[in-house]
């Protein structure tokens, strides 16, 4: 399976950059959902990050990640 190394803009991964595995398409999935355990006293969860074109200095663009906080509003479909 392929990968393609992507960037992660805030939430808990920013910063980071992980391997995400590409669609048929070449491309990395709109959504990428990360479930966190229970630990202790605090509750199991899904950090959702969705997909953003990120431009370098030369116009070129790639994906990247951004963070989607669960107490924003749900972006539309065409999104």
């Amino acid at each position: 399976m392929k990968s393609a190394d992507t960037p992660f803009v805030g939430g808990p991964l920013d910063g980071r950059t992980i391997p995400v595995g590409l669609t048929p398409f070449n491309n990395v999935p709109r959504v990428y959902s990360v479930p966190v355990p229970a630990h202790g006293d605090t509750p199991a969860v899904t950090l959702v990050y969705r997909r953003a074109k990120e431009y370098d200095p030369k116009g070129r663009w790639r994906w990247r990640y951004e963070y989607q906080d669960p107490e924003a509003p749900a972006p539309s479909p065409g999104d």
